[in-house]
């Protein structure tokens, strides 16, 4: 629950974060977004909510957009990095060990199926979704994708993420109709995010079940 109230406030949140740790705050958010994409069995902090209410305080001059923008592409392609390490050196151990019961079978199967699909640009697509895209670079590693086209979609994906939900947040997201609710913005944000997952369930239902 406690998550669950940091990514629907997490502008109130960030807003305590200014008053009490000051520049701080830099390292808190940047700390949250490389766990978020770097450590697979974390991938239910907020992703996109966060980098959106990020550039809110931006749009206020409270935070540097430039700089909060440079750090959170840092924070997101380094995170995958790791994340990618991770799954090539330790992901079948892990996997295997029956007490490792943090990555749901069916997110798992979530991102085999998009990297079967998709590829190595699963990668970039992945950035998109939340809670797979922790996922797809752990996958990804233990499929030995090669590194050079795993940065590549790494970075093009960071880069074009953080730009845009800071973007978002730094001109849509002080307007007053948008601040005023502020929580359903965030819901359909992580809503919009979660519909093609949504989708695929859907017409896979509808494969095994046509009658």
């Amino acid at each position: 629950m406690v998550i669950v109230d940091f990514i629907l406030h997490c502008d109130e949140y960030i807003g305590q974060f200014i008053n009490e740790y000051g520049a701080l705050v830099y390292l808190i958010l940047f700390l949250i977004i490389f766990c978020e994409t770097g450590l697979v069995f974390l991938p239910f902090l907020p992703g996109d909510s966060l980098i959106f209410a990020a550039g809110t305080f931006a749009g206020l001059g409270q935070l540097n957009f430039f700089f909060l923008l440079m750090l959170l592409i840092f924070a997101a392609v380094l995170g995958d990095t790791i994340n990618y390490e991770i799954g090539k050196h330790f992901g079948r151990r892990l996997l295997n060990n029956k007490k490792f019961t943090i990555i749901k079978k069916e997110n798992l199967d979530k991102a085999d199926a998009l990297i079967a699909k998709y590829g190595s640009a699963a990668v970039f697509i992945a950035r998109f979704m939340p809670i797979i895209r922790t996922i797809v670079p752990f996958v990804v590693g233990m499929g030995k994708l090669q590194y050079k086209k795993f940065i590549t979609f790494n970075a093009l994906g960071g880069i074009i993420w953080v730009s845009l939900f800071l973007s978002l947040g730094f001109f849509f997201g002080n307007i007053p109709v948008v601040a005023d609710h502020f929580s359903l913005i965030i819901i359909a944000i992580i809503f919009l995010s979660l519909l093609p997952i949504i989708i695929a369930f859907i017409k896979g239902k509808l494969k095994k079940n046509p009658g």
